[in-house]
């Protein structure tokens, strides 16, 4: 692996408005993971900062049809697949890469970023989803994940909590799983 950094990677994981309370694929605490990943991004820890979003393929292959279809109303409202607003200033100046599976190891530019990085720090929506299959792309591709537990939202607190329990079964050596507080607190940049 092409480990040269020092520095951790950010990753924000589709931080989408259909995410959002009252929306059809709200995540229960989805606020909370919000406030956590500003709070990053205000700190400025990590300096390396990357956001993904999803978007439906124009023309999908196998399953992935069928869920466009069932998904069409949501894949054409434009309103539904913008960055939250809290995230636009952000977005105007780090890179954002659209997907359109889960992973977010589906974007070349996001897998030779992370795999430069120290760490590869997570932080987003879904849990179960797009979080999930993130984070088993990136153990697979050798990243060293930090899974920040208040910065993850799901479509509910029992399926988050499962989630984390599965990234818990990669540690120490894959995963290390911790709070915004813990990660800001004792992970001070390598000088």
């Amino acid at each position: 692996m092409e480990q040269n950094n020092s520095a951790d990677l950010l990753l924000v994981i589709d931080m989408q408005n259909v995410y959002t309370k009252g929306q059809e694929w709200a995540c229960e605490g989805v606020e909370a993971a919000s406030a956590s990943i500003l709070r990053l991004l205000n700190s400025r820890m990590p300096e390396q900062v990357i956001f993904t979003r999803y978007l439906a393929a124009e023309h999908p292959e196998g399953v992935w049809k069928e869920y466009n279809e069932m998904n069409a109303a949501i894949n054409a409202d434009a309103w539904l697949n913008e960055m939250m607003p809290e995230f636009l200033p952000w977005v105007k100046t780090h890179p954002v890469y659209t997907k359109n599976v889960y992973s977010s190891f589906a974007v070349p530019e996001v897998v030779k970023a992370a795999k430069k990085a120290r760490r590869l720090v997570i932080s987003g929506v879904v849990a179960e989803c797009c979080v999930l299959s993130t984070v088993l792309s990136a153990i697979d591709a050798g990243c060293k994940v930090i899974y920040l537990t208040d910065a993850v939202a799901g479509l509910n607190e029992a399926s988050r909590t499962e989630t984390e329990k599965i990234v818990s079964y990669f540690a120490p050596l894959h995963t290390e799983l911790m709070t915004t507080e813990e990660y800001l607190t004792h992970s001070k940049p390598l000088l």
